[in-house]
């Protein structure tokens, strides 16, 4: 169960911005695990420069038009859960976690794994189109 962080807490009550609730998160975690968590970040906003970055349920959260995907910290992983995974595909097998429900997708990341980076920036745009699709027939 994740804890919240006394920093990041306290910088949620300072008023300071989602971008820099993550930052703080990042810097908190200090380790393995807020090193991947700045580069999983730096990927999003790499597939998708108009992503719009936020902080919900005390974690990074990522979306345009709609939700694309939280960036969860765990003691032995850091999970990159997409909100509408299911409905994404995936050709590449990134998706290694939360495969039985029909909504949402994640993939776990453990200390010393290499990111199949273009792949996943891949379904970070493919999340972006499909939340575009709904938002125009709205």
């Amino acid at each position: 169960m994740r804890k919240r962080e006394p920093q990041a807490l306290q910088a949620l009550q300072e008023g300071q911005s989602p971008s820099q609730l993550i930052d703080a998160r990042i810097h908190e975690l200090g380790d393995w695990r807020g090193a991947m968590l700045g580069r999983l970040r730096a990927l999003v906003k790499e597939a998708d420069p108009d992503v719009v970055e936020e902080w919900k349920w005390s974690i990074p959260v990522w979306s345009h038009d709609g939700l694309i995907c939280t960036g969860e910290t765990y003691k032995k992983a850091v999970k990159m859960t997409f909100a509408k995974g299911a409905a994404l595909a995936d050709p590449s097998g990134l998706f290694n976690a939360s495969l039985e429900g029909n909504t949402r997708r994640a993939i776990d990341f453990h200390e010393g794994e290499t990111i199949a980076e273009e792949a996943l920036k891949s379904l970070i745009r493919a999340a972006v189109d499909l939340n575009r699709s709904k938002a125009s027939k709205a």
